[in-house]
């Protein structure tokens, strides 16, 4: 038996209208998540539908939440930062979606059928697959632009690959299990880690005023782009949230407090609901990482 319940997740000052979210469990022996965009994606902030020739928007997503680690109450959010990533885009364009829960081995038919072969997350649109993320942000960027929709990008191309090498540095760092490596290992994290808290740091061109006689030596923005989120943000946030939780349950490793600038922006995207609602637990993080994070074996 389908259950569904509505949640409120969110009230914008800027609409009247309460924008609801609403979560859909299959079975309680879940393991993915399915997030489906159908026909309201794309659904204006005073009720249109954006169409694009004679086709609504599908967007398909599974979060990631692994099978058989106890403790996943199987309707919590699971954790695939490249889903986050999508649903950050989509939350801040005003965007209204549903959740749906599914059990992948009683997984739907038209959903086997609708990509196979593919690991989402993936859009279809007027027959066509697209399971690239970089070209699913495009494409949302794109279709969901001015005047209806804010723009995403970051006006300085520094933001877009600013900590760009911190995930694979984790990444290596967590599945060595050669207590010889992890030294050097957590060497390159840290340096990583560090150039991202110098960009932070600097401000941008447009915090310098030439014609002022003060020296802007720190910058006081709360993004990497400046003070609202950019598709920048989308993209780091999930994977530097990863990288500080397991880190520290894997390793005992924290992001060294003197990064200063790293702390003041993974706390300003605490506060807000763009991020905080469409990211998962602690715990669904580490239960995802359990079989990927290696013990130091001697």
């Amino acid at each position: 038996m389908v259950k569904r319940k509505s949640r409120d997740f969110f009230s914008r000052s800027d609409d009247k209208q309460k924008r609801k979210h609403e979560a859909t469990s299959v079975a309680p022996s879940l393991k993915k998540f399915l997030l489906t965009l159908r026909q309201q994606l794309g659904r204006l902030m005073e009720g249109k539908v954006l169409r694009q020739g004679d086709s609504p928007l599908l967007v398909s997503s599974y979060l990631s939440v692994y099978k058989g680690l106890a403790g996943s109450d199987g309707e919590s959010i699971g954790n695939c930062p490249f889903s986050q990533r999508l649903f950050m885009i989509l939350w801040l364009k005003g965007v209204v979606f549903n959740v749906t829960t599914v059990d992948l081995k009683r997984k739907p038919a038209d959903l086997q059928n609708l990509a196979p072969g593919t690991h989402p997350p993936f859009i279809t649109f007027n027959g066509e697959v697209k399971t690239d993320v970089n070209k699913i942000e495009e494409f949302l960027e794109d279709v969901l632009c001015p005047p209806k929709f804010i723009k995403l990008g970051a006006r300085h191309p520094e933001s877009n690959t600013a900590g760009m090498d911190i995930f694979a540095k984790f990444s290596a760092f967590i599945k060595n299990s050669k207590p010889d490596a992890n030294e050097a290992l957590e060497r390159g994290l840290l340096k990583t880690l560090q150039k991202l808290d110098e960009y932070l740091r600097s401000p941008l061109p447009d915090e310098i005023d030439h014609n002022s006689t003060e020296d802007v030596k720190v910058s006081k923005r709360k993004f990497l782009d400046g003070d609202e989120m950019t598709l920048a943000d989308c993209n780091l946030l999930p994977k530097l949230h990863i990288v500080k939780v397991v880190a520290k349950k894997h390793r005992g490793f924290d992001i060294p407090k003197e990064m200063t600038a790293i702390w003041k922006y993974l706390n300003v995207a605490y506060t807000r609901e763009e991020f905080t609602n469409t990211c998962p637990s602690d715990k669904e993080i580490e239960i995802a990482y359990g079989d990927v994070a290696k013990r130091l074996v001697k």
